[in-house]
């Protein structure tokens, strides 16, 4: 059963959410402020397999708690906001969320995202995981892991799965809604700013220069493409 932090300053939400949550095979543990979740994620007890983080709480807000749960984990985030303007979409992603619901969340939907999620961390089947070399990288697919000079970079599930799908399509366009479809198990209704914000994400992490990226390319009204440098 899935153990999921949910991170909500709304009491009648929050029982709403956690009752139907856990008629859909979720355990869930409340936290009404993101400076109680991250007393609850960090003081020694077992981690959830999620954190539901509310954005607009008392203290810290979502995108903080977020940032400072990424600085020590690499545990699945989904961010939940009422706001979905675009400047606060991208503000989550880049703090580290693995993905977004806007509020109202309708708890199938949000459990399907969930799982969406649950399946990037884990990797991938096969007889024999691949190790690909990139971009001055190596990118281990079985232990989700990627290094460059011997050393791992923190990178999240989320953007391994981008990296590796790069990888394995080298000086090949990918438009962002194969890359929804792809990485985030989304349909053709998925949001193309989420590709966005992790390719620049990842792009922090890995060029040299992010604001002139000579491995992850932009193809302008196409999409993104790897090009081995």
């Amino acid at each position: 059963m899935p153990r999921l932090l949910l991170v909500e300053d709304d009491q009648a939400l929050a029982e709403a959410l956690t009752l139907a949550l856990e008629a859909l095979g979720h355990e869930i543990v409340l936290a009404p402020t993101g400076e109680r979740a991250l007393e609850t994620l960090f003081d020694g007890r077992p981690e959830p397999d999620f954190v539901l983080l509310d954005v607009m709480l008392p203290g810290i807000d979502g995108f903080e708690a977020c940032r400072r749960i990424r600085a020590r984990s690499r545990l699945p985030v989904i961010l939940l906001t009422s706001r979905g303007d675009p400047i606060d979409v991208v503000a989550g992603l880049e703090c580290g969320a693995d993905d977004y619901v806007v509020k109202p969340a309708e708890p199938r939907v949000l459990d399907a995202r969930i799982k969406a999620v649950g399946r990037r961390a884990v990797p991938e089947p096969g007889p024999a995981p691949d190790v690909l070399r990139a971009g001055g990288l190596e990118l281990d697919a079985g232990a989700m892991r990627v290094t460059r000079d011997g050393a791992e970079l923190a990178l999240t599930a989320t953007e391994i799965r981008l990296l590796l799908e790069f990888a394995r399509h080298p000086d090949q366009v990918l438009s962002r809604q194969t890359l929804l479809k792809r990485v985030w198990d989304y349909g053709y209704l998925g949001d193309s700013r989420i590709v966005d914000a992790a390719v620049a994400r990842l792009r922090a992490k890995i060029e040299d220069d992010p604001a002139n990226p000579m491995v992850l390319r932009t193809v302008r009204g196409l999409g993104y493409r790897m090009v081995n440098p």
